[in-house]
């Protein structure tokens, strides 16, 4: 058995209407001077918990968040705000982007760190202002999660910050903040989640505590979507997937992901496809490709997603990208023949990830799999 370490935020609150308890808690704590990030569309939330905050003597300021997957530069820009304000919480409302650069946000606040010194495990120095995340959407369930991803324009390579001082000291899923989501990032974003889980539980550093999470959020993403998908105010599929996306989170510290999510950095970092997207058409190839290393781990899938064998279960994952709507080749998203070995060649760097899969990837392997989409 190998061994492990689990970390998660010391409070998680989980259910509906969970953020009106925000501002007393947050007073409670004993802040005064609170940032907000957030993104356009829930500018009514923000304003909505103002008047509670107000009544508290909470001073805030909010923070729109108004870009795609956080680039370095960005980064920047968002952290210098950040610091005239001088808050002693910074608090992120919002999908994976906002959260991530919440979390580095009140990380680097007042550090003399830079950006370039924290890339990597473990190598944040500390954190010393309050942390809360709001997730918006079921997918990349960073809420829960140590880790943070910045594009590096330098480079179009996404980079990882992995390290406990990014955990949260609280977050709230609020099922009723994903009600809104379009069924388009419904879908992508479930099957990012769903690639969490799956990478996790078939990880070569797989361990049972947090199989557990990752066989529960499997069954609860795959039983849910659809409800979810085709009405969106469905609060029961809601809190489902956001479950589900909340035990994908919690696998990400201790064991993490592999071999679908080195492959799809390049398609993010250079071509600026949606993560979610990447995942969903990465991930049935990525499991064709792993299947005969750990082949009673994607068994024990199928059974769980009520199907008698491990291609069933392969089939049937992507059956729900096909169902929703999500592109099954890469061809069918802008990419060419020409552009697969600058893709390999940019996922054989994420070593980080890489070195987690069931089965070693080579470069020919990755160009292989790229090309199998096509």
């Amino acid at each position: 058995m190998n061994s492990v370490t689990l970390h998660q935020p010391p409070k998680i609150v989980f259910g509906t209407n969970t953020i009106r308890q925000l501002p007393d808690d947050l007073q409670s704590s004993g802040c005064k001077r609170v940032l907000i990030l957030f993104t356009s569309p829930l500018r009514s939330v923000v304003d909505t918990l103002s008047p509670s905050f107000d009544n508290l003597f909470i001073r805030t300021q909010s923070l729109e968040y108004a870009f795609g997957e956080p680039t370095v530069g960005y980064f920047h820009s968002l952290l210098k705000e950040a610091r005239e304000f001088r808050p002693d919480c910074v608090v992120g409302i919002g999908g994976g982007s906002v959260l991530d650069t919440a979390k580095l946000i009140a990380a680097l606040l007042d550090s003399k760190q830079k950006t370039g010194d924290v890339f990597g495990k473990n190598l944040l120095s500390g954190r010393n202002i309050g942390l809360i995340c709001v997730p918006t959407t079921s997918g990349t369930g960073s809420e829960v999660s140590p880790n943070a991803i910045l594009l590096d324009e330098s480079d179009s390579e996404k980079k990882g910050i992995i390290s406990p001082f990014l955990l949260p000291d609280a977050c709230y899923i609020d099922p009723v903040l994903m009600a809104g989501l379009p069924p388009k990032i419904t879908a992508e974003t479930a099957m990012d989640a769903l690639s969490h889980c799956i990478e996790a539980y078939t990880n070569k550093f797989s361990h049972p505590v947090v199989d557990n999470y990752a066989l529960a959020g499997i069954k609860l993403i795959v039983e849910n979507l659809e409800a979810a998908y085709k009405d969106g105010q469905n609060l029961e599929a809601r809190s489902a997937l956001a479950l589900g996306s909340m035990y994908g989170g919690l696998c990400l510290g201790p064991v993490n992901t592999a071999a679908v999510h080195a492959l799809s950095y390049g398609l993010g970092g250079k071509y600026h496809i949606s993560h979610g997207l990447a995942n969903a058409i990465l991930l049935p190839e990525v499991m064709k490709f792993n299947l005969d290393a750990c082949p009673e781990k994607y068994g024990k899938i199928a059974d769980t997603i009520g199907e008698n064998t491990a291609l069933g279960g392969i089939a049937k994952i992507k059956s729900l990208s096909v169902a929703y709507g999500i592109p099954q080749k890469l061809s069918d998203i802008g990419i060419e023949a020409s552009e697969v070995e600058n893709l390999a060649d940019l996922a054989m760097r994420v070593t980080r990830l890489l070195v987690n899969n069931p089965k070693e990837v080579h470069r020919a392997d990755a160009i292989k799999i790229y090309s199998e989409l096509l």
